[in-house]
């Protein structure tokens, strides 16, 4: 049954207080609130109203009066510290990720452990549960995820280059050496100079496990994501013969001149220019960069834009297998402070009313927002109305950060502007679908080093630059495994026993 069937078949819940019966688990029944309170950023200009239309449907399906405190994303982090060291606490706190004073904040007692309560509400038991997994601590789940797309990772190629040459898109990392050199030496774009290359790629802001290019190849190299099992241990991916091999090809490229010769500066908020411009061929990052470059290109080429980007996704490693890196699949979670919620009778109604906002009847208004109004339907695509007021299009993009999705995205999808762009659209879903099934998710995810946690940043740094500087030719092999040893002897050692410690408990 699709959303649109669901939504017309379902009726919405009578607006006034909620009280809601005990769950099949026993104990105490749930309590009667009249308003749930919620903190949550903003990413536009402005927060919504406290007066809008979406907050009217959503109170409506909720059965209760929904008190939402809008941040700005900018301060979020800060106005996360002071509310939770405050007075004023809210029901329910947006937070934006598992770092370490979110860990420390919940074992400390500051969240309810939801692990025991969400299989009782269908809205909130997962069809993830590698995803909830990876989003836990120690494998008790602190809040309810934001699920995102758990397979982001592609290879976007010029299309009139590969046309040119007559080459395919690659499917092994093999293919993408051969396709990097041809699009570096055979003059792809007939201007009769030798003035491009084959991959670009820039200064990472981020260290080693990232999702950087390198950490994408290392992945496909069989090296794990982050974290590999070998020999029934948990160890990090650098470790790893198949890693030391990924970097040697990495080496390749660079020494081969394949990659931009300022990749180690190059700043990646230029990324898409030198594919647009012409200078490079192909980029490896999300498969939504595929979208944004064909936007790009249909800006500058409105009459023949279909011709510049193709897409693929995971590559085929060395060994013969598909080792597709995904994403975490999640980003922040919804959780429950103890300091508001005192009780189980409350736990359970606020539960209740999550359960309600992560239903198919709330998903597209917290998606989409009002049928008729931000948009209308064409089959079960969303066509965006033009004339909406902008303050309620950018209410919907505030009140998506509510949205959980943990049983599969609740909303429509977006109708692209031209049948090309549908078809291209689709493609990137079909690639994401079908490389989830060779996922490689990072076995010590759910774990916490308590060293990690207050040295991880540093010890991270160590491997990263050493990466680097390897494939610079700064540092040959042996500097390289000096790199990783420091890493061991500074702290990584006593993360290793202390993530293969929690994992041999949570067995």
């Amino acid at each position: 049954m699709n959303n649109r069937t669901r939504l017309a078949a379902a009726a919405l819940a009578t607006a006034g207080a909620v009280t809601l019966a005990g769950c099949s688990g026993g104990g105490a029944e749930s309590e009667s609130l009249d308003s749930i309170s919620i903190m949550a950023p903003y990413l536009v200009t402005n927060a919504p109203s406290d007066d809008n239309a979406i907050l009217d449907e959503l109170e409506n399906i909720a059965g209760v009066d929904l008190d939402i405190n809008w941040v700005p994303n900018s301060s979020y982090g800060d106005k996360t510290n002071i509310t939770l060291a405050g007075d004023d606490i809210p029901h329910v706190m947006v937070i934006q990720g598992k770092d370490p004073g979110f860990v420390k904040n919940a074992q400390a007692g500051a969240f309810w452990d939801l692990t025991d309560y969400l299989g009782d509400y269908p809205n909130l038991k997962t069809t993830f549960p590698e995803v909830q997994e990876a989003s836990s601590i120690n494998g008790k789940v602190y809040g309810i995820f934001r699920a995102r797309d758990v397979m982001r990772a592609a290879v976007i190629v010029r299309k009139d280059w590969l046309d040119k040459l007559g080459l395919a898109l690659p499917k092994t990392t093999e293919d993408l050496y051969e396709v990097a050199k041809a699009f570096t030496e055979n003059d792809p774009d007939g201007n009769g100079q030798k003035d491009t290359y084959g991959i670009i790629i820039p200064k990472w802001p981020g260290p080693i496990g990232s999702n950087s290019p390198y950490d994408v190849i290392e992945t496909w190299y069989g090296a794990g994501n982050r974290w590999a099992e070998r020999d029934g241990e948990l160890t990090p991916s650098f470790t790893t013969d198949e890693w030391l091999e990924a970097v040697d090809f990495e080496k390749k490229l660079v020494d081969e001149g394949l990659v931009n010769g300022d990749y180690a500066t190059f700043d990646s908020a230029n990324w898409n220019e030198p594919f647009l411009n012409g200078k490079g061929g192909i980029i490896i990052d999300v498969h939504s960069r595929a979208g944004v470059l064909m936007s790009l290109a249909k800006e500058s080429d409105p009459d023949d834009f279909e011709k510049y980007v193709d897409v693929t996704g995971n590559l085929v490693g060395p060994d013969g297998e598909l080792h597709a890196q995904p994403t975490t699949g999640y980003s922040g979670f919804l959780a429950i402070p103890k300091a508001k919620v005192r009780t189980e009778a409350q736990l359970k109604t606020v539960l209740g009313v999550l359960d309600k906002l992560n239903s198919p009847e709330a998903g597209p208004v917290l998606n989409n927002g009002i049928e008729g109004e931000t948009y209308t339907l064409d089959g079960d695509l969303a066509v965006p109305v033009d004339d909406a007021p902008q303050a309620l299009k950018d209410a919907v993009l505030s009140y998506s950060q509510l949205g959980m999705n943990v049983t599969g995205f609740q909303g429509y999808l977006p109708k692209q502007a031209s049948a090309y762009e549908q078809e291209m659209y689709d493609k990137r879903k079909a690639i994401e679908e079908s490389d989830l099934a060779s996922a490689e998710y990072d076995p010590a995810a759910p774990y916490v080093s308590e060293t990690y946690v207050s040295q991880g940043a540093q010890l991270d740094t160590i491997v990263s630059d050493a990466r680097i500087q390897y494939i610079a030719g700064q540092i040959d092999q042996a500097g390289l495994t000096a790199a990783i040893d420091r890493w061991r002897s500074s702290g990584g050692d006593k993360v290793i026993a202390e993530i293969n410690e929690l994992a041999s408990k949570a067995d």
